[in-house]
C-alpha cells in the first residue's frame, strides 16, 4: 500500500524548498512619472521646497488659521510702529497690521502666479505642439509670430497693455485688475513655453509610436492628443514650476511701478509699493512682505530644479 503522507518539495540539492528559495516575482516596470516620483522623494531639495509650498497653500486657502486680525483695519495712532508682541511685523503707514496683510496678501500674489502660469502654458503648448507637428510654413509662421512677443521688453510691454486697458482716472475693480495683470504676463511670456513644447514635439514626432499611429490612419488630432502630448509635457511642466515663482515676482514688480494690483486688493507687491517712501525710516514696512516674496519665489525655483533633475534622463 503506497504511503499517503505528502512529501515536501525539495530543491535540486535535495534540501527542502523554502519560500525564500522560490523565484521572486518580477518588479513591475515604472514609467517616467513613477520613476521621477521615486527619485523626488529622495531629494532634500524637493522635500524642503514642497513643505514650504504646502504651508503657503494652506495660508492661501485658510488664512484664518494664522491670524484673526482684519488686514484692512486702520489705526492711525499706530502708524509705522515697529514689531511688537501685539503686532509681530509692526504696522504700516495707515496703522494696519503688516503680519495680517502679509498672510492675506499671499492669496492675490499666488493667484496671479498660478493663473498667469496656466495661461502661459496653455497658449504656448497649443501653439508649440501644432507648429512642431506640422512643421513647414505653419511652423515658420508661428515661430515668427512668437518672436514678436519675445522681443518685447517685459516691463515696456506690460506698461502698454495695462495702460491700454485702463483709462486715465479710472479705478477698476480688484477682480478686473487681477485679470489684467494675468493677461499681461501670459501674453508676454507664452513664447518661451511655445519653444519648449515645439522642441519636444519635433523630437516626439520622429518616434516609432507616432509613425505607427500615422501608418494606421490615425487623425492628426488623435496623434497630437493621445500620443505626442503626454510625452511632451515633462519639459513644459518643469518650466511652469520655475516660472510660477517668477510670475509672482513679476506681479510685485508691476505693483511696485503702480501698474499691477492696487487697493483694495492686498498683495505682497502692493505692500512693497506702499513702503517705498519709508524704507530708510521704517524698514520693517519693506522687510517682511519682501521676505515672504523671496521665500515663495525661492521655493518654486527649488521645486522646479528638483523636478527637472528627476525628469532629465541625463541626470541619472
Amino acid at each position: 500500500m503506497p504511503d499517503s503522507t505528502a512529501t515536501a518539495p525539495t530543491t535540486t540539492s535535495g534540501e527542502p524548498a523554502t519560500p525564500a528559495a522560490k523565484q521572486a516575482k518580477p518588479e513591475k516596470p515604472r514609467g517616467l512619472w513613477g520613476d521621477a516620483w521615486r527619485d523626488l522623494r529622495r531629494r532634500p531639495l524637493f522635500l524642503v521646497s514642497a513643505g514650504i509650498i504646502f504651508l503657503l497653500l494652506l495660508v492661501v486657502a485658510v488664512p484664518q488659521l494664522f491670524t484673526s486680525v482684519d488686514p484692512n483695519i486702520s489705526m492711525l495712532a499706530k502708524s509705522r510702529q515697529g514689531p511688537s508682541a501685539e503686532a509681530w511685523f509692526g504696522y504700516d503707514v495707515q496703522g494696519r497690521d503688516i503680519y495680517a496683510r502679509a498672510i492675506y496678501g499671499a492669496r492675490a500674489s499666488v493667484a496671479v502666479g498660478l493663473l498667469a502660469t496656466l495661461g502661459t502654458v496653455l497658449i504656448g503648448s497649443v501653439v508649440g505642439i501644432i507648429g512642431g507637428y506640422y512643421g513647414g510654413w505653419l511652423d515658420n509662421l508661428l515661430s515668427r509670430f512668437s518672436e514678436i512677443f519675445l522681443g518685447l521688453p517685459f516691463v515696456l510691454g506690460a506698461i502698454v497693455i495695462l495702460t491700454t486697458f485702463n483709462q486715465p482716472g479710472e479705478i477698476p475693480s480688484g477682480t478686473r485688475v487681477v485679470l489684467q495683470v494675468v493677461i499681461s504676463i501670459s501674453l508676454l511670456s507664452w513664447p518661451i513655453a511655445m519653444r519648449i513644447m515645439r522642441s519636444a514635439a519635433i523630437s516626439a514626432k520622429q518616434q516609432d509610436y507616432v509613425k505607427a499611429a500615422r501608418a494606421l490612419g490615425a487623425k492628426p488630432s488623435r496623434i497630437i492628443l493621445r500620443h505626442m502630448l503626454p510625452n511632451c509635457l515633462a519639459p513644459v511642466l518643469v518650466y511652469a514650476t520655475i516660472a510660477l515663482g517668477g510670475f509672482i515676482g513679476a506681479e510685485a514688480t508691476l505693483s511696485y511701478l503702480g501698474l499691477g494690483l492696487k487697493y483694495p486688493v492686498v498683495s505682497w507687491g502692493v505692500m512693497i509699493a506702499d513702503s517705498r517712501e519709508f524704507i530708510e525710516s521704517s524698514p520693517h514696512l519693506l522687510l517682511f512682505p519682501a521676505g515672504f516674496l523671496v521665500v515663495t519665489v525661492l521655493a518654486f525655483v527649488m521645486l522646479g530644479d528638483a523636478v527637472r533633475d528627476a525628469l532629465d534622463p541625463k541626470q541619472k
